[in-house]
């Protein structure tokens, strides 16, 4: 193309594939006017169509790099619903991890623990049971007293049962 050619709008529309109000566009980006001939009609130059075309293909590339800084952030920005559900789900989580393993580990703990209250509660009872004896005994021993009280020595070893006083029962 020559520098002192002209191209008229239709031919700026073919080469950048555009519409006429996306070279309007373009023209007030690139501070491009476009400018007219003696019969009116509107020309660009062949300087003017390649700012063109170049400020196309950076419209163009900030175009799909917008559209991947919009796009990403909103795939990755998750609703603050989802959040808070996912949140609950992770307390819910960790609660009953807590509460299975507390309950392991007191089971650990208490689980001999049947059997010493077992023990204790037969220890116990034998405990009644011996003291139930022991106060048997202490009545056969304090009537064994008495009756041995209750005979006098008499000579070379011989003795004589007086009559029993009276009978303390305990």
């Amino acid at each position: 193309m020559n520098a002192n050619k002209v191209l008229l709008p239709n031919d700026v529309r073919k080469l950048l594939n555009v519409d006429n109000k996306e070279i309007v566009e373009l023209c007030k980006k690139t501070s491009v006017t476009p400018k007219k001939d003696h019969k009116g009609q509107i020309y660009f130059s062949v300087d003017e169509v390649k700012k063109l075309r170049s400020a196309k293909t950076s419209v163009m590339t900030g175009m799909k790099n917008s559209e991947k800084k919009v796009t990403l952030p909103m795939m990755t920005k998750p609703n603050s619903q989802t959040v808070v559900n996912g949140l609950l789900e992770t307390l819910n989580k960790m609660e009953n991890n807590i509460t299975t393993s507390m309950t392991k580990l007191i089971d650990e703990k208490l689980e001999g623990m049947d059997d010493v209250v077992l023990e204790l509660v037969r220890c116990k009872t034998e405990n009644e049971n011996l003291k139930n004896k022991v106060n048997e005994l202490n009545k056969e021993n304090f009537k064994l007293k008495n009756v041995l009280n209750s005979f006098k020595p008499l000579m070379c070893g011989f003795y004589i049962k007086k009559e029993e006083e009276t009978n303390f029962m305990l």
